[in-house]
C-alpha cells in the first residue's frame, strides 16, 4: 500500500479522540453530553434531560421510553469536531439494570471520563464501571459535577478516588466557590481564573471573563474571602499534590481532575480543552495476529453493538462498528472472520444518536453504523487483507430470569421477530429450556429495567403485548466443557439446564449455595461466570 495512504491514515488517527462517559445513575452524564455538544457545535442549544414541554428533548437520549422516564437507557454514539479534532463520544447508560450494555461500549473506547456528582463523591456503579476500564487499562479523566450546588470538599474527593480507586490524581483546575456562589474555576496551566455568568438553564454557552493570578481587578470581580479560599486551596494542593504525568494517564494510573458544572455550563469547554490535549490517540488492539497498530494499512473492525428500530419508519437494524485499522470506505468489500465469508458494506452511517447522515470514508477511532440484515453478531470481526479476528466481547452473568409468553397466536411472527431482533443487539439475554416442549424463551437480565424495557419495546415496536413469569433463580453459570460432560455426569439436583442463543449449556440456580454446592459434587464441570466468547449463534 501507497505511503501516501498511510500518511493519510496516520494524519487521521493523531486527530481522533474516542471516549466513553461512566458514572452512577443521575450525576448529571446526559447534561454533561449535550453541553460537550454544545461547546463543540454540534447543537445551538442543549435540552434538559427531563424536557419540559417548551424545551427540545436531550440528543442521546432517543428511545421513547428514554424520553418519558428521563433516563439513558441505550448507548448511542455522537460524532463531532473541535479545534480540528474528531471526536466519538459513546454515551452510555448510567443506570446500573442497563451495565452490560455499558461493559460492552467500553470494550470500543480509548478513553473514559468518570463523572462524579460533588454532593455524593464515588457512588457503587460508577465503582463498577471503573473496575471494567481498570481492567481494559483505559485512561479516566474524572469531571466533578453540580459544583453549582452544595457539596463536598474538593481536597475530599480528590482523597476519596486515590484511597478507594488506587489512582493518583492531579487537578487540572480548581472551583472557586460553591452552589449559590460558585464563581468559576482556575486553570492551573495558564495561571488564569474563568468566572462564568450563569445563562437560562445553561442552553447556551456561558459567557466568562478570564482575569491572570495577581491581576488587581479580581479584587473588584471576586469577594475577598473566595479569593483567600483559592490562594490557601493553591498553596495546599501545589504542595502535597503530584505533578501531571501524561504516561501514568494514559495507563490508567492518573486521573486528571476538572471541577465544573454540566447544568451552567461552568468549566466544561475548559475540560474539552484539555481533554482533546491529554487524551489518548487511538491505539492498537489484540487479535489473533496479536497486537495491531491503528495505521496497520488493511482496513479492520469489530462490532461493539446491535440496535433495531432506531428509525421506526424503517424497522432498520444498526451495527456499530468501531474503526481499529486502516481506511473504512463506502461499498468496500470486506472479510466476515466468524462466518468466513465476504460481506459489501453499502450505506454506511455517521451516527448522531438517532440521526444519521451518510459518509463515504472513516478511520481508526470512529464508529460508523452499518445496515445489518441478520449478519452481524456483537463481537465480530471485519476484516481487509490477513485473515484476523478481535478478542470477543463477552456476557455477565444475568441475575434476574423470567419466561415471556406471547398470549396471541396471531402475533405469532412478530413475537419471534421481536424477541430475536432484541437479543441480537443485546437488550436482554435469551436462553431456551432444553426440553424442547417448552417453547417460550426465557429472559436473562442484570436488571429489573430490562424486562420493562423489552416488553415496553416488543409492544411499541412489534406491536406485541406479552407476559412475563419471573422464575425463581438468581444465578447462572456456563458450562465450559460443553454439552458431552453435562451428559456424563447424569442428573442434577437444585439446578435447570437451558441452553443460551448460540445453543451452550448454561445451568441456573436459586442461589450461591446451591451452585456452590453443584461444584463440589461435580469438580469435573468447569462453570463460568462469564459466557465464552466463541459459538456460532443458533436460531432462537
Amino acid at each position: 500500500m501507497s505511503t501516501e495512504i498511510e500518511f493519510e491514515i496516520h494524519e487521521a488517527v493523531e486527530r481522533r479522540r474516542n471516549f466513553a462517559i461512566i458514572s452512577h445513575p443521575d450525576a448529571g452524564k446526559t447534561t454533561l453530553t449535550e453541553k460537550l455538544l454544545l461547546y463543540g457545535g454540534a447543537i445551538h442549544e442543549a435540552g434538559a434531560v427531563k424536557a419540559r414541554r417548551a424545551q427540545r428533548k436531550a440528543t442521546s437520549d432517543w428511545m421513547a421510553m428514554e424520553q418519558q422516564r428521563g433516563i439513558s437507557i441505550t448507548s448511542t454514539v455522537l460524532q463531532f469536531a473541535y479545534r480540528d479534532c474528531q471526536i466519538n463520544l459513546l454515551d452510555t447508560p448510567g443506570h446500573q439494570d442497563f451495565s452490560e450494555d455499558t461493559y460492552r461500549t467500553l470494550a470500543a473506547a480509548d478513553n473514559a471520563v468518570m463523572l462524579i456528582d460533588v454532593a455524593k463523591g464515588l457512588e457503587p456503579q460508577t465503582r463498577k464501571l471503573f473496575e471494567v476500564c481498570k481492567m481494559r487499562g483505559i485512561p479516566i479523566f474524572t469531571f466533578i459535577n453540580k459544583l453549582d450546588r452544595p457539596g463536598r470538599e474538593p481536597l475530599e474527593l480528590l482523597d476519596e478516588i486515590e484511597q478507594e480507586l488506587g489512582l493518583v490524581t492531579y487537578a487540572v483546575n480548581w472551583p472557586i466557590g460553591m452552589g449559590d456562589r460558585f464563581k468559576g474555576v482556575f486553570d492551573r496551566h495558564q495561571q488564569q481564573i474563568h468566572l462564568f455568568e450563569r445563562s437560562a438553564h445553561g442552553s447556551r454557552e456561558a459567557t466568562e471573563t478570564v482575569v491572570n493570578l495577581g491581576d488587581p481587578k479580581i479584587e473588584e470581580l471576586l469577594e475577598q474571602d473566595l479569593y483567600y479560599q483559592l490562594k490557601t486551596d493553591l498553596e495546599l494542593i501545589e504542595g502535597a499534590g503530584a505533578e501531571l504525568d501524561l504516561q501514568l494517564v494514559h495507563q490508567g494510573k492518573m486521573t486528571p481532575v476538572f471541577f465544573g458544572s454540566a447544568m451552567t455550563n461552568f468549566g466544561v469547554e475548559l475540560f474539552l480543552r484539555y481533554f482533546l490535549d491529554y487524551a489518548l490517540k487511538p491505539g492498537s488492539h489484540k487479535s489473533s495476529v496479536g497486537e495491531v497498530p491503528p495505521t496497520y494499512p488493511e482496513f479492520s473492525g469489530f462490532v461493539f453493538k446491535l440496535q433495531a428500530n432506531m428509525d421506526p419508519k424503517h424497522r432498520d437494524r444498526v451495527a456499530f462498528i468501531r474503526v481499529c485499522t486502516g481506511k473504512f470506505e463506502k461499498d468496500m468489500t470486506v472479510n466476515h472472520a466468524r462466518m468466513s465469508k465476504i460481506v459489501r458494506l453499502s450505506r454506511p452511517q455517521k451516527l448522531f444518536a438517532q440521526d444519521r447522515e451518510s459518509i463515504d470514508v472513516a478511520y481508526p477511532g470512529d464508529v460508523i453504523g452499518l445496515n445489518n440484515p441478520g449478519v452481524f453478531a456483537i463481537g465480530d470481526t471485519i476484516y481487509t487483507g490477513q485473515k484476523l479476528e478481535y478478542e470477543g466481547i463477552p456476557y455477565f452473568s444475568p441475575e434476574l430470569f423470567a419466561t415471556l409468553r406471547n398470549p396471541n397466536p396471531s402475533k405469532f411472527k412478530q413475537f419471534q421477530k421481536g424477541v430475536s431482533e432484541l437479543r441480537e443487539e443485546g437488550a436482554v439475554q435469551i436462553m431456551h429450556y432444553s426440553d424442547e416442549a417448552k417453547r417460550d424463551p426465557i429472559l436473562a437480565a442484570v436488571g429489573q429495567l430490562q424486562f420493562e424495557v423489552v416488553q415496553f419495546r416488543l409492544q411499541n415496536e412489534y406491536g406485541v403485548e406479552t407476559h412475563l413469569e419471573l422464575l425463581p433463580y438468581t444465578v447462572a453459570r456456563w458450562v465450559e466443557s460443553g454439552w458431552e460432560v453435562l451428559k456424563e455426569v447424569g442428573r442434577l439436583f437444585n439446578t435447570t439446564v437451558v441452553k443460551d442463543s448460540m445453543g451452550r449449556p448454561v445451568l441456573l440456580f436459586r442461589n450461591e449455595w446451591n451452585c456452590q454446592q453443584l461444584q463440589e459434587d461435580h469438580p469435573e464441570l468447569k462453570l463460568s461466570a462469564i459466557a465464552p466468547v466463541s459459538g456460532q449463534p443458533v436460531a432462537g
